[in-house]
């Protein structure tokens, strides 16, 4: 089922499984906050003069909000960005039987589709109104051939430039945070080392209905940073602050980092990952493109034993291997961290 298939129609009916319980508690969104996102500038880190109180903005954007834009980055205006939007967005446009090509296989969470999981509570939750395309791109050896080596040449090609790209801004950002948490950065250079890497194209078509319908259901990410980038520039993302909804704004150029629940687990706490969602638009429909980074299958995700020397573990350890396969394993909703954490008589 496609929902951006389903819109053509302009007569169509919204399918009763795409429309949340309207009875569930509300949350309050904030339209006009007074508060906006931190923005981290790459660009203050290799001066002395503005490095320290850099690394103090980075700390606090980490421990408050688990969130920020990042600016000065390298690709504010790069053609590579410019070509992969258009790309992207003539990847949407493609006949659905091209698209279908990519279709999510039995068992499997990779491909073009929606969330499938076998769930007996899955029938009284709402469908995202959402067609996406997930597939792992790292390490090399773990991608399906049946997908990424199948895109348009052009949009593969454009695709592994960006991944290049965010690479090496993720790494300066780790080794950033290793030095605002004063972990060893031996400890995060050898558990990210070919680590595992994945991307999320999205596709929100409208809904005259959007009240109705949710177009990612509010969840925290499962991994240690996800970089997120608008391509078509209409909004949607809003982040629980404070026990409300806040949208966020994006700034021309920057990328968002938001944390996943890995750092959180990472830091033993002190870091917190974000619990987002995306609404849908009434007229414009949206596109984005998410990518996730995470430790490599033989490291284990578990609190940094730099941090435990002076603490308690308040998450437990195990494998990253164990760590998605149940991970991807439920409905993505909520924050999975929960069931990691520790709890002391």
């Amino acid at each position: 089922m496609s929902v951006q298939e389903l819109v053509k129609n302009p007569t169509h009916e919204i399918p009763e499984k795409y429309i949340i319980d309207q009875e569930l508690p509300m949350i309050p969104v904030v339209e006009n906050s007074e508060f906006s996102v931190p923005i981290v500038d790459m660009k203050k880190f290799l001066d002395e003069e503005t490095r320290v109180y850099e690394l103090e903005n980075l700390h606090s954007a980490c421990k408050e909000w688990g969130i920020f834009q990042v600016v000065n980055h390298g690709l504010e205006h790069s053609w590579l960005m410019e070509k992969m939007n258009r790309e992207i967005e003539d990847f949407y446009a493609l006949p659905l039987e091209e698209k279908l090509k990519f279709k999510n296989r039995d068992g499997e969470f990779e491909g073009f589709g929606q969330h499938l999981i076998n769930d007996d509570d899955e029938k009284a939750m709402a469908m995202d109104w959402v067609d996406r395309f997930y597939m792992i791109t790292n390490p090399i050896h773990k991608r399906k051939p049946h997908l990424f080596s199948n895109l348009p040449s052009s949009l593969r090609e454009s695709l592994e430039g960006f991944i290049a790209e965010l690479q090496e801004i993720v790494k300066a950002l780790l080794g950033l945070m290793a030095e605002t948490l004063k972990i060893d950065r031996k400890e995060i250079e050898e558990m990210f080392e070919n680590g595992m890497q994945s991307m999320r194209m999205n596709y929100y078509p409208p809904c005259r209905e959007p009240g109705k319908v949710i177009g990612l259901t509010p969840h925290s990410d499962g991994s240690v940073i996800t970089i997120l980038h608008q391509v078509n520039g209409v909004g949607g993302l809003q982040i629980k602050k404070d026990g409300a909804w806040m949208p966020l704004n994006f700034l021309p150029q920057a990328l968002v980092v938001n944390l996943g629940d890995v750092v959180e687990v990472l830091s033993n706490g002190l870091y917190k990952s974000i619990e987002h969602r995306a609404t849908v638009n009434s007229e414009k429909e949206r596109i984005s493109i998410g990518m996730f980074f995470n430790p490599n299958f033989e490291a284990n995700v578990g609190p940094s034993p730099s941090l435990l020397i002076n603490q308690k573990p308040i998450f437990k350890t195990v494998s990253m291997e164990d760590y998605v396969n149940a991970f991807f394993s439920r409905r993505l909703q909520g924050k999975f961290l929960d069931s990691m954490r520790i709890e002391y008589n």
